[in-house]
C-alpha cells in the first residue's frame, strides 16, 4: 500500500532508478534534451525578431531609395525644361507711322500691312506668311501658321478680329497673342522692341517669313528692295556657329541657322528662315540636391536603427546573426549564419549628388536602380532566412512536446490505475481488521464461559 500512496503522492511509477532503472534513466535523458531545446526556443523567438527588424529596414530604405529616384527625376524634369530653343530678332521691328510712349508700344501697335505683308489667308503661292515650327526630341512638330489661322478663324489683315468688319488692322500685338494662344512658342514684344520666340524642352525651333516682293535682287538688310526680314527686325541676323573649330554646320546644340532667299524676279517670294537648336543647359537644382542628399543621410540612419538585441543585421557591422537548432556544440550542431549586409548609402555605392546635372542625374538613376535590385534581392535572402528559422521553430516546439511526452510515459503513473489499486487494498485491509475483531471478540466469548 505504501507503494501505491507514493505513486498518487508524486505521480509517478518510477521515481528513482531503484523502481525502474531502464524506464528512469532514459525519461531522464529525454526530458534533459527537451529542456535544452526549450531553453534554445528564445534564442530563436530572439533571431526571428532580429531578422524581421533587418526586413523592416530594408523595405524603409527601398522607399527611400525609390524617394530618391523621384527627385533625381524631378532635376532631369528640370533640365529637359531648361534647355530650350530662342529666336530673337536682333533689332526692332519697323515703326513707320505709329504712335506710343515707348518702343513697344509703337511696335505692338504696328500692323503687318504696314510691314509688307499682303494676301494673308488668301491661300495664295505669292501671299504673306509668318509660321513658327517647333520640333521635339522624337520628331514631333507643332505648327504656328498665320495664312492657316487667318483661313480657320476668319481673320484678316484688315479684320484683326475677324467679325466681317474691316477697317480693325491686324497689329503685332494681335501676333503675339494669337503665338501665345496656340502654345506653340512664347512670343513677346522686348522693352527695346524687338520679337522675342521661345521654346522650352524642344529639340528645334524655326521661324519662316515669306512675302511678294516688287523689286529683284532685294537683301535681307533691305537696301536693296523692301526686305520682310528688315521689316521684323532680322535684316541684319546672321547664322551662329559655336562649334570648335567651327564647322559651319549650323546643326549643333544652341546653334543658329540664318538663310534669306530672294525671288528670282520682281513679284516672287522673299523668303527669311532661322533656326534654332536647343542648347545645352541645365536647371539649378540646388534645392533638389539638398534634398537627395539628405535622403541618403536618412538612409544610413535608417540601417543603423535596425538593431534588435544588439544585432544590427543591415549597417555593415559584418555583425552575422547565429541560430543554433540543437543543443550540440560540436561536429553534430545544427545551426544557420545569417550573415549581415550593407545596406548603408556606402553600402549601396549612393554617394552625394553636386548639382543634378542631366550627365550626373543619369549616372545618378543608373546607380539607383542598381541599389534597388542589390534591396530586393537582400530582402528575399532575408525572407527566406526567415522562413526557414520560423519552420525550425516550429519543430523544435513539437520535438519538445514529443520528448515531453515520450519521458513523462516512461515514468508516469496511471492515476486511475493506482487510485483502483489503493481502494482494492483499503478494502482489502478494512475486511482484514473486520475479521481480526471478530475472531478476538470469538475468542473473548470462549474465556468467558469457561470462567463461568
Amino acid at each position: 500500500m505504501s507503494t501505491t500512496q507514493n505513486r498518487l503522492a508524486t505521480g509517478k511509477k518510477v521515481n528513482s532508478a531503484l523502481d525502474n532503472p531502464t524506464n528512469f534513466f532514459t525519461s531522464e535523458s529525454l526530458s534533459a534534451r527537451a529542456n535544452d531545446l526549450s531553453n534554445l526556443l528564445d534564442g530563436i523567438s530572439n533571431s526571428i525578431k532580429t531578422i524581421e527588424v533587418a526586413d523592416n529596414g530594408i523595405s524603409a530604405i527601398t522607399d527611400l531609395v525609390e524617394s530618391a529616384q523621384a527627385t533625381v527625376r524631378q532635376a532631369q524634369s528640370n533640365n529637359n525644361n531648361s534647355a530650350s530653343t530662342h529666336i530673337q530678332s536682333n533689332s526692332n521691328i519697323d515703326t513707320t507711322g505709329t504712335t506710343g510712349t515707348t518702343t513697344k508700344d509703337r511696335v505692338e501697335s504696328q500692323t503687318l500691312t504696314a510691314l509688307g505683308m499682303t494676301g494673308v489667308g488668301n491661300g495664295g503661292v505669292a501671299d504673306s506668311n509668318f509660321v513658327i515650327t517647333s520640333t521635339s526630341e522624337n520628331g514631333v512638330t507643332n505648327t504656328f501658321d498665320l495664312d492657316a489661322h487667318f483661313a480657320t478663324t476668319g481673320k484678316a489683315l484688315n479684320d484683326a478680329n475677324g467679325d466681317g468688319t474691316t477697317g480693325d488692322n491686324y497689329t503685332i500685338a494681335d501676333l503675339v497673342t494669337d503665338i501665345n494662344a496656340s502654345g506653340v512658342a512664347t512670343a513677346s514684344i522686348t522693352e527695346d522692341g524687338r520679337l522675342d520666340l521661345e521654346v522650352n524642352g524642344n529639340q528645334t525651333l524655326s521661324l519662316t517669313i515669306t512675302d511678294q516682293d516688287a523689286t529683284d535682287a532685294t537683301t535681307q538688310d533691305g537696301a536693296t528692295g523692301t526686305s520682310i526680314a528688315a521689316a521684323f527686325g532680322f535684316g541684319a541676323s546672321a547664322s551662329e556657329d559655336l562649334s570648335d573649330p567651327a564647322d559651319a554646320d549650323y546643326v549643333d546644340e544652341g546653334e543658329t541657322a540664318v538663310t534669306w532667299a530672294d525671288g528670282a524676279g520682281a513679284g516672287d517670294v522673299d523668303t527669311l528662315t532661322i533656326v534654332n537648336q536647343a542648347g545645352a543647359s541645365d536647371a539649378d537644382n540646388s534645392e533638389l540636391v539638398a534634398q537627395y542628399n539628405e535622403i541618403l543621410d536618412q538612409i544610413d540612419e535608417l540601417a543603423n536603427d535596425a538593431s534588435y538585441n544588439g544585432i544590427n543585421l543591415i549597417n555593415g557591422s559584418t555583425n552575422d546573426l547565429t541560430v543554433a537548432f540543437n543543443e550540440h556544440r560540436d561536429e553534430n550542431k545544427s545551426e544557420l549564419v545569417i550573415e549581415s549586409a550593407d545596406m548603408t548609402a556606402s553600402g549601396l555605392a549612393l554617394t552625394d549628388a553636386s548639382s543634378l546635372s542631366t550627365e550626373e542625374s543619369n549616372l545618378k538613376l543608373d546607380v539607383l536602380a542598381d541599389a534597388l535590385v542589390t534591396l530586393r534581392k537582400q530582402a528575399g535572402t532575408f525572407g527566406s532566412n526567415l522562413s526557414t528559422v520560423q519552420i525550425r521553430k516550429d519543430y523544435t516546439k513539437e520535438m519538445i512536446n514529443t520528448l515531453q511526452t515520450g519521458a513523462d510515459n516512461l515514468v508516469l503513473a496511471d492515476s486511475n490505475e493506482e487510485g483502483a489499486n489503493m481502494l482494492a487494498l483499503q478494502t482489502r485491509q478494512t475486511l482484514s481488521t473486520t475479521a481480526l475483531s471478530l475472531a478476538s471478540q470469538a475468542d473473548q466469548a470462549v474465556t468467558s464461559f469457561l470462567r463461568a
